[in-house]
């Protein structure tokens, strides 16, 4: 059952993406949105390069890059600010 529900899985996701390069726009919007994701990534990075001398670190995940992602620097600062309230 589980290699059934992995095959779905599977033709779905790439029918979407055959969908979605059909379209010029749709295209472009996701470009943006690889941009953005990679833009946080290199965000938390940063921050971890610079928080290494004071042995402070980020853990670059899903949760972490989409938090950046959405809120953007206020959200980095947010989860630095967690990050010190909380460990």
């Amino acid at each position: 059952m589980r290699t059934i529900w992995l095959g779905v899985l599977l033709i779905s996701s790439i029918l979407l993406v055959v969908v979605l390069m059909r379209r010029k726009h749709s295209r472009q919007w996701i470009g943006y949105a690889v941009l953005h994701i990679v833009v946080a990534a290199f965000l938390l990075y940063f921050v971890n390069l610079a928080g290494s001398y004071y042995d402070f670190r980020i853990p670059v995940n899903m949760p972490t890059v989409a938090t950046v992602l959405m809120l953007g620097v206020p959200g980095l600062l947010m989860l630095v600010g967690l990050k010190f309230v909380l460990f």
